[in-house]
């Protein structure tokens, strides 16, 4: 079984800051074989144990918002656990865990607000991406804010979900920074 030291040794020291984001079928095809089904057993909430630190909750969020983003790019099964990892976000938040986190990694801690189709959470987003140290992540919240709050959805997500698209969401897909 995958120990949640292994997902952060991957995601902070195996990775470069810049594969976080970046489209790459190699490092895709790379986390489907190593991590496909650790993403299953966390979808099954079989990781329950590892919550008993603030860097288990953190590597359990990784492993439900980041890594099927890799492991099913371009599926609709990407955006499969963004409810579970903004659930367990919150939970890290109420209980405190976020503050036990270093900075440098505590955006990822985060990232399920920014993930979420949800206005409601998109404002409680900008407040706790508002931390001191989080300017950078803070700018692309706003961006991501901006999105919902015009279409209440992320319209990049539309072709993956089967979900049609309004005209006014294929001219916004037109334009530079409209998807994420």
């Amino acid at each position: 079984m995958t120990h949640h030291e292994d997902i952060l040794k991957f995601w902070f020291e195996e990775l470069t800051e810049k594969q976080h984001f970046v489209k790459d079928e190699k490092l895709d095809s790379l986390m489907r074989s190593r991590f496909q089904k650790t993403h299953t057993q966390a979808m099954n909430c079989e990781f329950f144990s590892w919550r008993k630190t603030p860097e288990g909750r953190l590597a359990e969020i990784i492993v439900l918002d980041q890594f099927p983003r890799n492991i099913y790019r371009d599926m609709p099964l990407s955006f499969s656990s963004d409810s579970l990892a903004l659930m367990l976000s919150q939970e890290a938040i109420h209980c405190g865990d976020n503050l036990r986190i270093p900075l440098t990694r505590r955006s990822f801690l985060y990232m399920p607000f920014m993930h979420s189709e949800s206005s409601v959470i998109h404002a409680e987003a900008v407040n706790v991406f508002s931390e001191p140290g989080l300017e950078g992540t803070l700018d692309y919240e706003i961006k991501h804010k901006k999105i919902i709050d015009r279409f209440g959805r992320y319209p990049h997500r539309n072709k993956i979900l089967g979900r049609v698209s309004s005209a006014e969401e294929l001219e916004f897909l037109k334009l530079p920074e409209s998807s994420f």
